[in-house]
């Protein structure tokens, strides 16, 4: 009975001795650091290499908190520009607690952090954005955007228009910087340190995205208007060119048949004159024969004198 009871309590000892050992060690991932506070208090400093590492059980406890990169994003605002257009900008960044203790001691998590991120960096790009005009948001260099209105071929028609020329003071980039350190100085006392911001989409609201819209659906209606007049234009063209080629194909076709016409009336003018000229009382009678042939009919009655030159042949046929 008594060896029982020494073997119960051993056995209570080990685990006791396991959970102790348990609860005081923890392990450290490369990803993490640690800060270990005992009743609220930080205790040492924060444990940035990764290992097995072992604090006071129950008393004191350990606060993982991420070391690499972290995400924001940016919640897209309405901001007016310097030139009074109204857009919609949607940014992102990149942050990392650079000192665990005092990210513990003031935002403790990474929810309450993100909210101060949301309450510094928007105010920075806001006023930003709000001090430069639209097209120092969205470009970064004042390179020329010279462009010409072509042709349904490609060509100019020699009235090139360029469009405005505007000179860039700082840029996108350099915005996007400056906002940076705008931040990244207010953030220094929350333990946090601001890698980046960039800004993700500029767009104009809806209003003026409408219009603008609007004005591009217009001047490409004009452009499409304009090649469809050329195109009528050339087709107009096209058609005068062939009813031109037409006539004086018709005419020259005229000219051949009234030419061909003319030779085949003068050869049989000859022909007749040549038969003619041969056997005159031949020829005379058989153009008699044909002038019966076309003038009487079976119930014909005609009145001729005796001497008309058409009875002629037919008194010798009755004598």
């Amino acid at each position: 009975m008594k060896n029982n009871n020494i073997t119960i309590a051993a056995l209570v000892a080990v685990a006791v001795l396991a959970v102790l050992v348990y609860s005081s060690a923890y392990v450290v991932d490369e990803t993490e650091q640690v800060v270990i506070a005992q009743f609220g208090r930080i205790m040492g400093e924060p444990v940035r290499e990764p290992g097995l590492n072992f604090k006071i059980p129950f008393i004191q406890k350990a606060n993982f908190f991420p070391k690499n990169l972290l995400e924001w994003d940016g919640d897209p605002g309405q901001v007016p520009t310097k030139d009074k257009t109204y857009i919609w900008v949607d940014t992102f960044a990149r942050w990392k607690i650079s000192d665990p203790v005092v990210y513990f001691q003031t935002v403790k998590d990474e929810f309450s952090a993100l909210k101060r991120l949301d309450d510094i960096i928007d105010p920075a790009m806001r006023n930003l954005v709000t001090s430069f005009p639209l097209v120092e948001s969205v470009r970064n260099t004042d390179r020329s955007m010279d462009t010409f209105e072509t042709n349904a071929d490609g060509t100019t028609d020699g009235n090139e228009k360029s469009r405005i020329q505007y000179t860039i003071k700082l840029g996108r980039d350099e915005i996007t910087r400056k906002i940076v350190a705008q931040a990244r100085d207010k953030l220094k006392k929350f333990g946090i340190e601001l890698v980046d911001v960039k800004i993700k989409r500029i767009n104009y609201i809806d209003s003026v995205r409408r219009s603008v819209y609007d004005r591009m659906i217009a001047e490409r209606n004009q452009i499409a208007e304009k090649f469809r007049a050329e195109g009528k234009g050339e087709a107009s063209n096209i058609r005068g060119e062939k009813e031109k080629e037409l006539q004086v194909i018709k005419s020259e076709a005229y000219k051949t048949a009234q030419t061909i016409k003319g030779k085949a009336d003068a050869q049989a003018t000859r022909i007749y004159a040549q038969a003619y000229g041969a056997d005159p009382e031949f020829y005379a009678f058989v153009k008699t024969m044909e002038v019966y042939k076309k003038t009487l009919e079976k119930d014909s009655t005609l009145i001729l004198s005796t001497d008309s030159d058409l009875m002629k042949y037919m008194k010798g046929s009755s004598e």
